[in-house]
């Protein structure tokens, strides 16, 4: 149970302050933290979560890392279940109480025909900058599986493991900077569900491409690494 409480703080932490970021201060006139600073928010998040907890839960905070984990051999399929499940409610309940936060501002309203509303993911019409459905998946594809690479290789027991949670919220920040416009960034699925069902509407419709996309990249570079990369003689 430890570590499902580990995964349920951890995604909640990424989802308050990624998404919390991205509501509360990106927009802010002259003081705002725009792009650079959501995605920094990001992957402080995962930073800060992986030193606090990460030794408890391995740190996954995102049902694809759990699946790419999975396939690279270093984390077991009888968790997925339980893991998925704690980091969904994590990421719900920080939505909820970003909703609540954000309802104590006259005029707060939620515009679910518009890209991007309540930190949500999309695609054509939903996507920020308007990036077709099949460019959005390769982006959240490609991007997630170079998570995983990063997270395999920042966590294998030849590396200097004391760095890993440096590596890996960078690696973060960098996914959030190339990819903001295109989808709003997900290449995490409980994050963009929790998101999508305080919207509703379309984007809680093209939901199922931030489920598919990131845990089919990760498990792509859970066999990659294990495969082309990882030195067997650790086995």
């Amino acid at each position: 149970m430890k570590k499902l409480f580990a995964e349920f703080f951890g995604t909640y932490w990424l989802v308050f302050g990624g998404c919390g970021s991205a509501l509360f201060a990106a927009g802010i006139p002259d003081l705002g933290i725009g792009f650079a600073g959501v995605a920094l928010a990001f992957g402080l998040t995962v930073l800060t979560m992986a030193y606090a907890v990460g030794h408890i839960s391995g740190g996954h905070f995102n049902p694809a890392v759990s699946f790419g984990l999975w396939a690279g051999g270093r984390f077991s399929a009888k968790e997925l279940i339980p893991y998925i499940v704690a980091q969904c409610i994590g990421a719900i309940a920080a939505a909820g109480t970003l909703y609540t936060i954000a309802a104590g501002k006259a005029g707060f309203a939620i515009d679910n025909t518009q890209a991007g509303a309540f930190a949500s993911n999309g695609f054509g019409a939903f996507s920020p900058d308007g990036y077709s459905l099949q460019a959005c998946f390769i982006a959240e594809f490609v991007l997630t599986l170079f998570f995983l690479l990063v997270i395999l290789g920042a966590t294998d027991k030849f590396a200097n493991g004391k760095f890993a949670g440096i590596a890996i919220g960078l690696a973060l920040t960098l996914i959030h900077l190339i990819s903001i416009p295109i989808t709003n960034t997900s290449v995490n699925p409980a994050r963009s569900l929790s998101q999508a069902l305080f919207v509703g509407g379309e984007p809680l419709g093209q939901v199922w491409l931030f489920w598919v996309a990131p845990i089919l990249g990760a498990i792509a570079a859970g066999f990659i690494y294990k495969l082309l990369l990882q030195n067997h003689n650790e086995v």
